[in-house]
């Protein structure tokens, strides 16, 4: 589905079915150097299961015109267009990663249409090491693998996992290589990491966010370790789920973290 949002066009990915705003609607949003694929399974549930669904690809990510925007608080403003531009008066905002930080700052700006909070491999602050901002910089597909190494934690997926002619680690550092090359504007890696370690609003924003949220962490996570959530979970006071997974939990434990957002819907 393409959208006009803040006068570019952006896309949304909306499961299979025709976006319907008279629906409930469900809004997922990516980390770094993702995009709505990541969301997948998620969102064909949803949109199979009387869901509107906009599973959004980031200004400069994918299918969404650039440039990239310069913080987590203009992309909480550009989510909130993009749900007008749509014509979805109330949505469930579901983030993982740097899309959690987004999702909470979404919800805190605008506390009367965030119906229910959920995110994944979230922490707060998002720091990022200057080891790991200074291999972006230098040298983004060295950084793109020990991103990979650390957001999977298995040293390898059975064959087929999580789908036939799936490889997790594979298809994961594909997809972050694809979106670095394919913005030509600046490296989008260090940006985006850049912008999870840039981030302040966090303790402002949860004493504004009013609506039940739901964190799901890896259990074995090293990027956004569970006991870094702690802080966000009792100022939310949050129901926290854990998963046998790493940071990559979509795609290490996709039937875990379905139930979870099932159980966050209610369903």
């Amino acid at each position: 589905m393409k959208l006009d949002v803040q006068g570019r066009q952006a896309y949304a990915y909306t499961g299979g079915k025709p976006f319907d705003p008279a629906l409930a609607c469900v809004v997922f949003i990516h980390g770094a150097l993702h995009d709505h694929s990541g969301w997948t399974l998620l969102a064909r549930w949803c949109a199979h299961h009387g869901y509107g669904v906009l599973a959004l690809n980031q200004p400069g990510h994918g299918r969404s015109a650039g440039p990239p925007l310069p913080s987590v608080e203009a992309l909480a403003d550009w989510t909130l267009a993009l749900l007008d531009a749509a014509g979805a008066q109330q949505a469930t905002l579901v983030g993982h990663s740097m899309g959690s930080l987004i999702a909470l700052e979404a919800a805190a700006r605008a506390p009367a249409r965030i119906t229910r909070l959920v995110l994944l491999g979230t922490a707060y602050p998002m720091k990022v090491s200057d080891a790991l901002l200074n291999t972006a910089r230098e040298a983004p597909y060295r950084a793109i693998d020990m991103v990979n190494a650390l957001s999977i934690s298995t040293p390898a997926s059975k064959p087929s996992y999580p789908g036939p002619g799936m490889w997790v680690h594979g298809s994961n550092r594909a997809l972050m290589r694809n979106m670095q090359d394919a913005q030509k504007e600046l490296n989008l890696f260090e940006h985006d990491f850049r912008l999870c370690d840039a981030y302040r609003g966090g303790a402002a924003a949860m004493a504004k966010v009013n609506c039940p949220t739901t964190l799901i962490v890896g259990e074995r996570d090293q990027m956004t370790p569970p006991k870094a959530t702690k802080e966000l979970a009792a100022a939310l006071k949050a129901k926290v789920l854990t998963v046998p997974s790493g940071h990559h939990l979509m795609a290490e434990a996709p039937d875990a973290v379905l139930a979870g957002l099932r159980g966050a819907l209610g369903v």
